[in-house]
């Protein structure tokens, strides 16, 4: 399945995305857009071929670049880390779960409102870190919480914190606050 996604930026107006993509297993186009952080605008065209969905993806992009839209790199974006506190060290199974449902939760959740992505998971000693990359922290941070809420994913041990991509340490704690210890993964 291949995927794009680009932003608009403007002083004028919020931060919009656009993105497509072609799934091969149903023969399927999609285009989706809107307002980042809100919930999307999609139209799919069914029985394309693998052909057809190339020139498809072409013209997305041609059109995306001629409106405006831009991909934003990497290094533009945020790392938005959702942390849960564990009840032992290592983890248990109970957490494994949480770790599969809640990265579930927060890819979809974040994928129909152009959030960013969802990096990756780990287990660290008494916590479990799941990591975002987004070119909107403040609107993660507020959509990893009803997101996580929602979905009753013991939301009372969740921590959220927030750093530039390229910084390693150096999280700010966002949820919950005020933050009355250093956030660290």
């Amino acid at each position: 399945m291949s995927f794009v996604r680009f932003y608009r930026r403007s002083d004028e107006r919020p931060l919009e995305f656009r993105e497509a993509w072609y799934d091969d297993e149903v023969g399927q186009f999609v285009v989706n857009h809107g307002q980042v952080g809100h919930q999307s605008s999609t139209s799919v065209s069914d029985d394309v071929t693998a052909e057809a969905a190339e020139r498809m993806h072409t013209a997305f992009e041609q059109q995306c670049a001629a409106d405006g839209y831009e991909l934003i790199p990497d290094e533009e974006q945020s790392r938005v880390v959702a942390q849960f506190a564990l009840k032992t060290v290592a983890g248990t199974e109970r957490d494994r779960y949480l770790e599969s449902k809640a990265v579930a939760v927060i890819t979809g959740y974040f994928a129909w409102r152009g959030l960013g992505t969802v990096e990756g998971s780990e287990f660290r000693p008494s916590r479990l870190n799941i990591t975002c990359l987004s070119p909107d922290p403040g609107k993660a941070v507020t959509a990893l919480k009803v997101c996580l809420r929602e979905a009753d994913l013991d939301f009372t041990k969740l921590r959220i914190g927030v750093a530039s991509y390229d910084e390693s340490t150096g999280y700010r704690l966002r949820h919950p606050l005020p933050a009355k210890q250093k956030f660290v993964l």
